[in-house]
């Protein structure tokens, strides 16, 4: 069995106390190999109010740790194959009218969704139908006071062909769904590649995002002096605007991961 990261903190020391403008968050498939348990005290110590991208069986594992799960998976589909075909809306559907009320249960306020690729279809053709499939599970989200949150991708780097990689797309979709409940998970790292001009659009349309994910760019590592996005300055635009949901990191460690990761609570601590 390989060993375990190094992990960079004494089960004694005193948990962080963070200033409490931005709620940060840490998605789990970013360190695999540690144990979710493990994460979950380690995230707690520094600060951290919750933990990212869980399935539903693993809900209840930040609680016991005094956290919550930020954004869970509760069946919205797959990067490449999601709300665009309206062939794929009535399995998303049927999943979410299961899980929303689970995750309302579980205090989870986020699960995600995504657009789908292209593969040959129109961003016209794919927004209406896109429209379609979140106005058919808008009111489950209302009624259980879960965010249904569909994310904003790179389509140069990581996800070729994926449909809703600008922010004007996304913008365009979730306006003209017009809920409390469907909102844009705006992935800084994904933006910062596609358009740039982060503080301006996050500042401009705040009201239709429900979550955001960070990642150094470029390589989707530490967020350090190694790649380009200021990320105090993010971390300042968006705490200007009040937002009150999580901002969860989801950059891959290429060192001791738990030493970087609250290095990264450390510099977003604004």
């Amino acid at each position: 069995m390989a060993s375990l990261p190094s992990v960079s903190w004494s089960s004694e020391d005193a948990p962080i106390k963070r200033k409490g403008n931005i709620r940060q968050s840490v998605s789990r498939w970013c360190y695999q190999k540690i144990p979710l348990d493990q994460l979950c005290e380690y995230s707690a110590k520094i600060g951290l109010k919750a933990v990212d991208l869980l399935k539903e069986d693993e809900w209840e594992v930040p609680r016991r740790y005094g956290l919550i799960c930020s954004m869970g998976y509760g069946g919205g589909g797959e990067i490449a194959s999601a709300m665009n075909r309206v062939e794929n809306h009535a399995k998303i559907e049927e999943a979410f009218r299961k899980t929303i009320p689970l995750a309302a249960k579980a205090g989870v306020p986020n699960v995600i969704t995504f657009s789908g690729n292209r593969e040959g279809m129109s961003d016209e053709e794919g927004a209406k139908n896109t429209i379609i499939g979140l106005n058919r599970v808008k009111k489950i989200a209302e009624d259980n006071g879960v965010n249904i949150c569909i994310e904003l991708l790179n389509s140069k780097v990581d996800h070729h062909d994926y449909m809703c990689d600008h922010s004007a797309w996304g913008l365009k979709v979730v306006q003209a769904v017009n809920s409390p409940r469907v909102k844009l998970l705006y992935d800084i790292y994904h933006m910062q590649i596609m358009e740039g001009d982060l503080v301006a659009t996050i500042q401009k349309n705040i009201e239709w995002m429900g979550h955001f994910h960070t990642g150094g760019v470029p390589g989707r590592h530490e967020l350090d002096g190694t790649q380009e996005v200021q990320w105090d300055g993010v971390m300042r635009g968006i705490a200007a605007t009040n937002f009150k949901g999580y901002v969860a990191h989801e950059f891959v460690p290429t060192r001791d991961p738990l030493t970087s990761l609250r290095q990264a609570a450390d510099l977003c601590d604004v």
